[in-house]
């Protein structure tokens, strides 16, 4: 994937795909749900996941909505991986029991993402390690694919201690661990506390050191200071929701909400070559470490995007689960 993406900046290394909206949760600062929609038609799915591959897209990951809700989300992994593509998946964990962690085996899944936003579920989250721990251990015994466990902080977090309690016990199941720094509705970052930064410093102390632990956004963005990069959202990550159109990230729909069959090499270069003005206080950590196979190249020379995010990206206040500021 690393080797790809220095030769050629004419694929997306990344895409985030909704096959369903709809959630079994009801998590007070997500934006990313709703309780009606019914899931977006396999074979619809698989066209999708045929044109991206046609791009030339390396990662494809599943999220939503619950993407466990899909029918027929084994299938639609199992296209991923006749594409060539690398699949993921972003879940809640509440459905996983051992018989649909072996159906995501046999589908050839390649990595499973949770968030866990507490200890204790509260009015804001039940995604909490109380009631997750069983799945996690089933994850453990069971699971053949990598498994990552993502916990969270800064502003509206009641207990940060609970992100290093969710990470310790992480790295004592074999995971890797994240650390999700909380930004508001609109994808913009918000500086830690003195507290929350030795948590956070005892978190980034933690567990395997992968690929995401070396990117120069940790410091700044703990700090609340505004970093210097080149957005390369609508070329090398794309946002695929529901209705299938292309969007910079998920707290950015609207924009250039182009639907995925029409999306072609040449909204690639455009969008590779548009500076977006989001991006100094951007905290969505898939974006920035796709970025930075191409930050020391290309200078971005085209007219200055201002994005701003649809109504369906501003109802609350979210964490971004899908895409969230990772500080690993």
């Amino acid at each position: 994937m690393i080797a790809r993406a220095l030769l050629s900046t004419e694929h997306p290394v990344l895409a985030h795909i909704i096959p369903i909206r709809r959630c079994n949760l009801s998590c007070a600062y997500c934006n990313e749900y709703d309780k009606v929609s019914k899931p977006v038609p396999t074979d619809v799915m698989f066209r999708r996941i045929d044109r991206l591959a046609e791009l030339g897209t390396t990662i494809i990951t599943i999220s939503g909505g619950e993407p466990l809700l899909h029918p027929e989300l084994d299938e639609i992994i199992r296209h991923i991986r006749r594409n060539g593509a690398i699949a993921g998946l972003i879940t809640n964990g509440y459905l996983l029991t051992v018989e649909r962690i072996e159906r995501l085996n046999r589908a050839g899944l390649d990595h499973l993402q949770i968030s866990i936003d507490n200890v204790q579920p509260d009015d804001v989250s039940m995604k909490s390690l109380k009631v997750l721990d069983k799945k996690l251990q089933l994850l453990a015994e069971h699971a053949e694919f990598g498994v990552n466990i993502n916990s969270v902080l800064g502003s509206g977090v009641r207990h940060p201690e609970d992100a290093l309690i969710v990470a310790r016990r992480a790295v004592e199941l074999g995971f890797s661990n994240t650390l999700g720094i909380i930004h508001d509705e609109t994808g913009q970052l918000r500086p830690l506390g003195d507290r929350e930064r030795d948590i956070y410093r005892q978190i980034k102390s933690l567990g395997r050191r992968t690929y995401a632990r070396f990117d120069r956004f940790q410091k700044n963005i703990i700090e609340g200071r505004p970093n210097h990069w080149r957005c390369r959202a609508g070329a090398r990550y794309l946002y695929i929701c529901e209705d299938g159109l292309v969007h910079y990230c998920s707290q950015m729909r609207g924009y250039p909400a182009i639907p995925l069959e029409e999306y072609t090499i040449d909204h690639l270069r455009r969008e590779f070559s548009t500076p977006k003005s989001c991006a100094p206080f951007c905290t969505i950590s898939c974006v920035q470490q796709v970025a930075l196979f191409d930050n020391w190249r290309a200078p971005q020379t085209g007219r200055p995007i201002t994005p701003m995010p649809s109504p369906l990206a501003t109802v609350g206040s979210s964490s971004e689960r899908e895409t969230e500021m990772l500080v690993k």
